[in-house]
């Protein structure tokens, strides 16, 4: 059984999405977490998760959306179905809003993530230094990870060392990322989650198509390869470990 801890249901296809969540459950993914990057996404997240069972929502504001400002976003966190603050951080890779913007946005969604006790979810791409430095000044919230993580072991030590877990894509699955695949191998079992990202980044051999929740068990499965363990032990660690990170109840106990 699986939870995929980060996903992007569709916001304007109730049916697609109804056929994706009903896919995974039938794949054995018991629950799923539906990320907000704005804080329209964040409410159709939230939307989603009132309908569907076992499926939850984060309520954040993208890297990419900081220009947006946070206004309207900290409403969103008392609805009982949002388990987390994010996905937030830095990206200086693309640079669709302006740096201090981002870095502003990135600081204000630490401090909801304190002020709330929330899970914190960080989205960080060639920033590094930057987004460690900020958590620093800020405070690192108790639960926080590292999405999609891309680092090597270098930066897997860095995050470990500040507390927050590591999140593994379908990255892991691409040849051309040894130095990932490596920081899967250190990473310790309790300090580990798998998501999809859906829909993007595909896991090998499924690369070029839309990605899928159904699919978190093909990232998971190599994981173990990875780390000469059985796939079992992979499943029960990462859903563990996302059901303690989110503070996920049953699918039964949803308000």
């Amino acid at each position: 059984m699986w939870i995929d801890n980060h996903c992007h249901l569709p916001r304007d296809d109730a049916t697609l999405a109804a056929q994706l969540v009903d896919e995974a459950r039938a794949s054995g993914v018991t629950r799923l977490v539906n990320v907000g990057c704005d804080v329209a996404e964040s409410r159709a997240a939230i939307e989603v998760a009132r309908v569907h069972d076992g499926v939850w929502a984060t309520a954040g504001v993208h890297p990419h959306d900081a220009k947006q400002g946070t206004a309207g976003l900290r409403g969103l966190l008392d609805d009982p179905h949002v388990v987390a603050v994010g996905e937030c951080g830095l990206d200086f890779h693309y640079n669709k809003s302006p740096a201090p913007e981002q870095r502003t946005v990135f600081a204000e969604q630490i401090g909801m993530a304190h002020e709330t006790g929330l899970s914190l979810v960080i989205h960080t791409r060639e920033a590094w230094d930057e987004t460690l430095a900020i958590l620093s000044s800020e405070g690192v919230p108790d639960r926080t990870v590292f999405h999609c993580f891309t680092g090597g072991p270098s930066e897997a030590e860095r995050c470990l060392e500040v507390g927050a877990l590591l999140s593994f894509s379908g990255i892991v699955t691409f040849p051309s990322a040894p130095e990932l695949q490596e920081a899967a191998r250190l990473c310790p079992l309790d300090r580990m989650m798998v998501e999809t990202d859906a829909p993007f980044l595909a896991p090998v051999p499924h690369r070029g198509k839309p990605n899928r929740p159904a699919l978190v068990s093909v990232v998971g499965a190599a994981i173990a390869e990875l780390r000469g363990v059985d796939v079992g032990d992979i499943a029960s660690a990462t859903s563990a470990n996302a059901e303690r990170f989110y503070r996920l109840p049953t699918a039964s106990q949803k308000p």
